[in-house]
């Protein structure tokens, strides 16, 4: 396979065929908010459209946005399986599974005594 470039910088291989399916895991300790970001149709949309190929292992920081008042929060989605070929097209489907905890910090954390130390 050639090699190319993704649409983040880092080196790919070229895909071939689509993928039928891709399981996509965050972290246990995610909020229920941050779940409920994750499972918003247009950041499934946004996540296809970002990423042109996967492989078993990719990790991918992506931001999850929290509104006007919350602190800003990346997740780290990692790619657990595949089914199909490797390229990531409109018809890839997108599931997430649960992986163990990493010590995320998110919600509305801006505005509480539980706000990080900046």
């Amino acid at each position: 396979m050639a090699r190319g470039t993704d649409r983040h910088g880092g080196a790919s291989e070229e895909p071939t065929a689509e993928a039928d399916r891709i399981v996509v895991s965050y972290p246990a300790d995610l909020s229920e908010w941050g779940r409920s970001r994750l499972e918003e149709p247009s950041f499934l949309a946004w996540l296809g459209k970002t990423h042109d190929a996967a492989a078993a292992g990719d990790v991918w920081e992506e931001f999850v946005d929290v509104g006007c008042c919350g602190s800003t929060l990346d997740v780290p989605l990692r790619v657990e399986g595949i089914e199909g070929g490797s390229r990531i097209g409109e018809d890839t489907e997108i599931e997430y599974a649960v992986r163990e905890a990493c010590g995320i910090e998110g919600s509305w954390q801006v505005q509480s005594e539980g706000a990080p130390e900046s």
